[in-house]
């Protein structure tokens, strides 16, 4: 006998009366040709009223349509009894503040202290059968909020809002020296570093990459600031905010303390405020960088049932800049100060807009408590 996961169900309204059931399934309820493929062939995999039926039918209004996805599990991870520090959770979806030093997911040679180890194990204590599916993913050192999926549908969902750019992914970052700029948008190309393919660099020939910032505040030597990305190659906001002149703290690949030639990019575009338009710069789709407002602050972004979405971004309006800031080193850190502060996204399961934070995390909030 199989397992299913919970049903999604979608009611047709009479003005999609006489639809047929393949157009419901793929334009309402958003169904991949892959996952309607895998549920056709699954005995309770679609179901109208209760009954197995083709796609080919037309339906009639207040039709109830119901897909069940079998449960699965992730039989190539090994449970691990590890601190997970849970945000949300529902039938859909794991909502999880990653700490700094965890690896993602399991890798060759790396099979344990994972995240997904710590989620199975989670899974498993509560009598669940769940594969591991990152909607995203976070640098090792990187801390904050991570999405997992708990099923193929809610992780295509997701993954569709990803490249439509519909997602808010916001961070907090501590950089260098002292930001001049309030605002500002980085629009300029990554690839990899052909000398170093493990790096990234700033070239003409690379991927298109966009970052927006704010600055948060400025401290003696160093500035908190607040990160949108509106694209996501690999080390994004580490290669743009080296670019800008102010690597992370902390960052043993892009910071002032790495191997590699600095500055490799430096010029490739002019100075770095060129990058925004004239009267200021370029807005993300999903967020409002109104002064003093953070994004989704109106509250126009729903916030999901039961979900901890407390913790303000730390630190005053903006202070005046220190005459040698941009000398200063800045006090030191094991990691690259770097935290997925906030993500929003349109929830699979109840289609509203739902957003999750995580807090400044200890080991960032002691070097700007050094620097009061």
């Amino acid at each position: 006998m199989m397992n299913y996961y919970s049903p999604l169900t979608y009611v047709v309204p009479p003005d999609e009366e006489g639809f047929y059931l393949k157009t419901i399934l793929q334009n309402r309820m958003g169904l991949s040709r892959k996952l309607l493929s895998r549920l056709k062939l699954t005995e309770q995999g679609i179901t109208v009223n209760g009954k197995r039926e083709y796609i080919s039918i037309k339906v009639n209004g207040g039709d109830v349509i119901e897909i069940r996805m079998q449960e699965e599990e992730s039989e190539d991870i090994l449970p691990q009894d590890l601190p997970l520090e849970i945000l949300y959770e529902d039938e859909h979806l794991l909502i999880v503040n990653k700490e700094s030093g965890m690896i993602v997911h399991p890798t060759h040679g790396h099979y344990l202290n994972t995240v997904a180890n710590a989620a199975v194990h989670h899974w498993k204590e509560r009598g669940e059968n769940v594969r591991f599916r990152p909607v995203h993913r976070l640098d090792q050192e990187t801390s904050g909020v991570l999405a997992i999926a708990k099923n193929p549908y809610v992780h295509q969902q997701i993954s569709e809002q990803m490249i439509a750019h519909s997602i808010t992914k916001e961070y907090l970052a501590i950089v260098h020296g002292t930001v001049a700029e309030d605002r500002g948008t980085i629009d300029a190309p990554i690839d990899r570093d052909p000398e170093q393919p493990h790096v990234r660099i700033v070239t003409p020939s690379g991927y298109r990459a966009v970052t927006h910032y704010e600055t948060v505040r400025r401290y003696d030597g160093i500035t908190l600031v607040r990160l949108m990305l509106e694209t996501g190659r690999t080390h994004q906001i580490r290669v743009h905010m080296k670019h800008l002149g102010h690597p992370l703290l902390g960052d043993k690949m892009y910071g002032p303390e790495a191997d590699a030639p600095a500055r490799k990019s430096e010029g490739v575009y002019g100075a770095p405020e060129a990058d925004s338009a004239a009267g200021g710069p370029a807005r993300p789709p999903t967020a409002d960088f109104a002064a003093g407002e953070e994004p989704g602050a109106d509250g126009a972004a729903g916030k999901a049932p039961g979900a901890d979405v407390s913790g303000g971004v730390p630190g005053a309006p903006s202070a005046a800049p220190s005459p040698a800031a941009d000398d200063a080193a800045g006090p030191a850190l094991a990691r690259q100060a770097l935290h997925a502060y906030r993500l929003g996204f349109v929830h699979p399961g109840t289609r509203e807009r739902v957003e999750f934070t995580a807090p400044l995390p200890a080991d960032m909030q002691a070097v700007l408590d050094a620097c009061e």
